[in-house]
């Protein structure tokens, strides 16, 4: 909302860049299926070019320059907005000078990490899981994105909380140019890395537990 939405005569609404996200995951996947398992099958020997874990990984990473991106794009535009003097004002809805199509390299990242990891996700559980269990598994999975959900709202509160305090206008004010949502989408990237970073640890124990003792 505080950024030009407007394509000449057409103004994009705000809530609609999600449909890129959509657009993603419709390209991805068809990418997927065609070109990316093929040649990963070359490479690796695998049936289907990558593991479950593999896959999962892969969407791990891509998500946190995701989550890079939309943080260069909103530094970039809180230059602009102090560059302007709105950060000094109360000014809430005006639209800088800085077109809203840059977020949409963020929503393409997301909907590839979202090909990746869910697929890989739902993998994982059916093909891991005894046959009398795959429902229950399929729905786990599921859940897991949920308790993400909810885990998302958490933080955002814990964040809004710590950041307000002492009369601060915190990270996420209503006037964005008074703001730092840069802090926030750097520390949600902090975060995904540090999930990276601990899942190919448990993947290194669990490798090491399966050498064969010398």
């Amino acid at each position: 909302m505080v950024m030009d939405r407007r394509i000449r005569s057409f103004t994009i609404p705000a809530a609609s860049l999600f449909t890129f996200d959509i657009i993603s995951v419709i390209f991805w996947v068809l990418i997927y299926d065609r070109n990316l398992v093929p040649i990963a099958r070359k490479v690796t020997g695998l049936e289907r070019g990558f593991s479950e874990l593999h896959r999962m990984g892969i969407g791990l990473f891509i998500s946190i320059l995701a989550l890079v991106t939309a943080a260069v794009v909103e530094i970039k535009r809180l230059q602009i907005a102090k560059e302007l003097g709105l950060d000094l004002t109360d000014e809430i809805s005006v639209a800088l000078p800085i077109n809203i199509l840059w977020q949409v390299p963020q929503y393409l990242l997301v909907g590839a990490a979202e090909v990746f990891t869910f697929i890989g996700q739902f993998e994982f559980f059916y093909h891991q899981s005894p046959d009398a269990m795959l429902s229950l598994c399929s729905a786990l999975s599921l859940l897991m994105i949920s308790l993400g959900n909810y885990l998302s709202s958490v933080i955002l509160t814990v964040v809004t909380a710590v950041t307000t305090a002492g009369g601060n206008p915190g990270w996420i004010p209503d006037n964005l140019n008074k703001g730092h949502l840069d802090y926030y989408f750097e520390f949600l990237a902090g975060l995904s890395f540090l999930n990276f970073w601990y899942m190919f640890y448990i993947l290194s124990i669990i490798r090491r537990s399966r050498l064969p003792s010398s």
